[in-house]
C-alpha cells in the first residue's frame, strides 16, 4: 500500500477541495490516462485495487503509471466513543483529487485493451472520472463511472 514513510505532524485537518487540478492534468508519461471529473478522496486502498485491476487485465503487456500519492492523513475515532477526548487515531491515507487531475497513465497496449483496463479501475474509485488519450482521438473522453 502506498503511504508516507515519515510524516512531519501525525495529524492534519481535513480542508477545502476547491476549484480545478492546475498540475497533473496532463498526459505526461503514457498514451492512455484515467482523469478525475470532480473534487475528492482516493485512498490507498483504492489506489492499489485499481492498480491491481489494470495490471491483471492487461498481463504482462504495457506500463502503468500511478500519477497520484496519499499523503493525507485521515483520522477516526473508535466505534461508539464519547464525544471529546481529543482528535482519533490515523486511520487512512488519502489523495485529495481534484477535477481535470490524470490519475492513471499506460502504454504500451491497444486503444481497446487501455479503455477497458482503465474502466475496470474506475470502478475501484471513488470520483467519477473518463478516459483520455494522447493525440486527440479520446482526448475528449468517454465518461467512465
Amino acid at each position: 500500500m502506498l503511504m508516507p514513510k515519515k510524516v512531519k505532524f501525525r495529524k492534519q485537518q481535513r480542508g477545502r477541495m476547491t476549484g480545478k487540478a492546475w498540475r497533473g492534468s496532463s498526459l505526461s508519461f503514457g498514451e492512455f490516462g484515467l482523469k478525475a471529473l470532480s473534487c475528492g478522496w482516493v485512498t490507498n486502498r483504492q489506489i492499489e485495487a485499481a492498480r491491481i485491476a489494470m495490471t491483471r487485465f492487461i498481463k504482462r503487456g504495457g506500463k502503468v503509471w500511478i500519477r497520484v500519492f496519499p499523503d493525507k492523513p485521515i483520522t477516526k475515532k473508535p466505534p461508539e466513543t464519547r464525544m471529546g477526548k481529543g482528535k482519533g487515531a490515523p486511520e487512512a491515507w488519502v489523495a485529495v483529487v481534484k477535477p481535470g487531475k490524470v490519475l492513471f497513465e499506460m502504454e504500451g497496449v491497444s486503444l481497446e485493451t487501455a479503455s477497458e483496463a482503465m474502466r475496470l479501475a474506475a470502478m475501484k474509485l471513488s470520483v467519477p472520472t473518463k478516459f483520455v488519450a494522447r493525440g486527440g482521438a479520446a482526448e475528449s473522453g468517454e465518461k467512465v463511472s
